[in-house]
């Protein structure tokens, strides 16, 4: 939500959809959206998953 209006991202196999508009990244559909630059990912609010612990040898 931005100025209290709602938008929403078709996420695709080669970028992202936006208003009938195809992008590459979802910070450059942040711009447009709001006119400035911004971390795509921060402005939707996604957050990075965290990596899978690792996990050691086996002994034996």
């Amino acid at each position: 939500e931005w100025q209290s209006k709602t938008y929403h991202v078709l996420v695709l196999d080669d970028g992202f959809e936006h208003d009938g508009r195809h992008y590459t990244s979802l910070s450059q559909i942040a711009r447009a959206i709001t006119g400035a630059h911004w971390s795509g990912p921060r402005f939707f609010g996604l957050k990075k998953r965290k990596a899978p612990p690792k996990r050691g040898k086996a002994n034996g």
